[in-house]
């Protein structure tokens, strides 16, 4: 390839990588508030985030990108333009299926610390923010880091659109080359390389936020010279 046609691949990776990092925010934002909202002792809030979560789990994201891009705008008199209608319906498809890890990783703390919250007078806010959240997120973590690259293959979904993403601008070269196996393994690679440095970036917080949180294992003593019938076993 010539370097003008590198030059808009290049392009494309750039748009990629700040739609994947605006969308990721929305996604995350959205995980926390709705997964969250999930474990809420009042039934209607959790009946809201719930029918969130099943709405937004259940459609296409392809789809939601038209009627955000297409649709919404006539409805309100106003347009998006591709960056934030692309960021908008991704980060709040993607965020259902996030609420769902939080919600999970939540339910899974022992209910003895959730206990010992209440025992010590804590409001639901302190028991969520000093005891459920330190112990959560840092399980949360490897689903996250799947449901990232996740996202990131979705971002080339906004190239029908015509937005200069990483997949249209190959798609561009491709027609102006007419070489098809060389363009899309390129651009295969590329997506790899990025996918392969959000999961090391993910597993490097991983093990940094679990690193005071384990337990430490128990150790057992042996009973050495206990003499029979002493009551010791």
């Amino acid at each position: 390839m010539t370097s003008g046609l590198w030059e808009l691949v290049l392009q494309g990776v750039w748009v990629t990588v700040q739609l994947l990092f605006f969308s990721a925010l929305l996604a995350t934002a959205v995980s926390f508030v709705v997964g969250i909202a999930r474990t809420h002792r009042l039934w209607i809030v959790r009946f809201l985030a719930g029918f969130y979560t099943e709405v937004f789990r259940g459609t296409s994201a392809l789809v939601m990108i038209f009627w955000v891009f297409f649709v919404l705008p006539p409805a309100f008199g106003w347009q998006l333009v591709p960056m934030w209608a692309g960021t908008l319906a991704l980060g709040l498809t993607y965020g259902a299926y996030g609420s769902e890890i939080v919600r999970g990783a939540l339910a899974a703390v022992d209910p003895a610390q959730k206990e010992g919250g209440i025992a010590l007078s804590f409001t639901p806010w302190q028991r969520m923010k000093l005891i459920l959240l330190p112990q959560a997120v840092p399980e949360m973590i490897p689903p996250f880091s799947n449901l990232l690259i996740e996202l990131l293959k979705g971002t080339a979904l906004v190239s029908i659109m015509g937005m200069g993403d990483l997949a249209f601008s190959g798609n561009l070269v491709r027609l102006a080359l007419q070489e098809s196996a060389e363009i899309y393994t390129y651009i295969l690679l590329i997506y790899f390389v990025i996918a392969f440095l959000l999961t090391r970036v993910m597993r490097g917080l991983e093990k940094k936020l679990k690193a005071g949180v384990g337990k430490a294992p128990q150790k057992k003593t042996a009973a050495v010279g206990v003499p029979e019938g002493s009551g010791v076993s």
